[in-house]
């Protein structure tokens, strides 16, 4: 029988609804809540079986077994919450949430109410990742010592300051919003949370701009163009532009590997740089899709030098970001069936989300290294064993997974 899928929030992060909805398969999309006219319509002609609403009680009230959380950031937490009280499994977009305190009451009630939750992080999916963390767990580069990533955001101006993404009420930042997906991936890589970050970031272009439009009612494809460029040159910024354009993070481990992470909304390429230095050696993406490649270097070489050897991003299956959102999905919708551990983790999530929040602190403070808030001992236990309880008031151990 296919598992009955909500969907709340149906604009642009809504395409995951593609991969959820299979009937006959094991899913489809049975209600979709959106505060949108505009929005429920296009609901209504996609899915004209389903009911279609702008309110969650009715929404969560309907039967389904599972809701995707895809509203803007700062509604996740408004939305993932109830939903986990009413007994309904979440799939809750990244970031978790754009609050510190909001994101660990997610993961609070997702505990006390034992509903299961699941945070989309689909970077962990992506075969470039996939292929460079085998490679750390094989030993390739011996211990992770240390990261640097650089994210060359191109279609940063269209992307996120035409938008409410431009309005740190809505995001904290760009830092948190963008970033934490490569937060998550450095934690990951490195097999370890940040436990110091310090930050330095300015609005270098974008707020230059005296050209601004409401756009509501309108949707990324109707103002989105390679065309538009440079940077400087862009019309119709959100009314509210006071997120950063480029910032830089420093971030310290708790198992002592060091990290940084840049990101630049003004660049003319569009991709992520990953490099991680191992005390045997280092690699590095040469691009971050199929076809690209990761290179290793494990000899001394004098100067620049090619690698000492070479590995082929595989092809992914035909979908969103290079295959891992179906990927993601097919893991949430075995996740809401069988239970169990998962490549994702909402501690990790939670973490990805501190780094982010403090880092933003940070670069809008004096750049200090500031202190990320760790997560109480047993909460983090019940997320590493696949959100299950201890039979009889026993305790596991806690190994953190990241």
């Amino acid at each position: 029988m296919d598992l009955k899928i909500g969907i709340v929030g149906f604009g642009a992060r809504a395409s995951l609804r593609h991969e959820a909805h299979r009937p006959g398969e094991g899913s489809r999309v049975t209600a979709v809540c959106d505060l949108s006219e505009q929005a429920r319509g296009l609901a209504r002609e996609e899915y004209p079986d389903a009911l279609v609403t702008d309110s969650l009680d009715e929404l969560l009230a309907s039967g389904i077994d599972a809701v995707m959380v895809l509203t803007p950031d700062d509604r996740h937490a408004s939305v993932a919450i109830p939903a986990l009280e009413a007994g309904v499994a979440v799939f809750c977009e990244k970031p978790l949430a754009i609050d510190l305190a909001d994101a660990d009451a997610v993961l609070e009630t997702a505990r006390r109410t034992g509903t299961r939750l699941y945070v989309g992080h689909n970077m962990r999916h992506m075969p470039v990742i996939a292929l460079m963390r085998r490679l750390i767990l094989e030993g390739r580069i011996g211990e992770v010592k240390a990261i640097w990533c650089r994210h060359f955001v191109g279609n940063g101006g269209d992307y996120y300051f035409k938008d409410w993404h431009a309005d740190r009420r809505r995001t904290t930042g760009l830092l948190l919003q963008k970033g934490a997906h490569d937060l998550d991936v450095i934690h990951w890589l490195a097999g370890a949370y940040a436990d110091r970050v310090a930050a330095m970031g300015s609005l270098s272009v974008y707020g230059g701009i005296d050209d601004r439009r409401d756009r509501s009612g309108e949707r990324m494809p109707d103002w989105f163009s390679l065309d538009n460029w440079p940077p400087a040159s862009l019309t119709g910024l959100n009314p509210v532009v006071d997120v950063e354009d480029v910032s830089m993070v420093n971030l310290h481990l708790s198992n002592g590997v060091l990290a940084s992470y840049q990101q630049c909304h003004f660049a003319p390429d569009y991709w992520r740089n990953y490099t991680v230095i191992g005390t045997e050696g280092r690699i590095e993406n040469l691009g971050d899709t199929a076809g690209s490649t990761v290179a290793l270097w494990n000899r001394r070489h004098q100067g620049a030098a090619q690698p000492d050897e070479s590995f082929v991003v595989p092809e992914a299956a035909d979908a969103g970001h290079e295959g891992a959102d179906a990927l993601l999905i097919a893991e949430f919708l075995r996740f809401v069936r069988d239970g169990g551990l998962t490549e994702t983790s909402p501690v990790a999530a939670r973490e990805a989300v501190a780094a982010g929040i403090l880092a933003t602190e940070s670069l809008r403070g004096d750049g200090s290294a500031l202190a990320v808030p760790e997560l109480d001992d047993d909460l983090v236990a019940y997320f590493e064993r696949g959100q299950v309880e201890v039979a009889d008031g026993a305790r596991a151990e806690a190994s953190v997974i990241v």
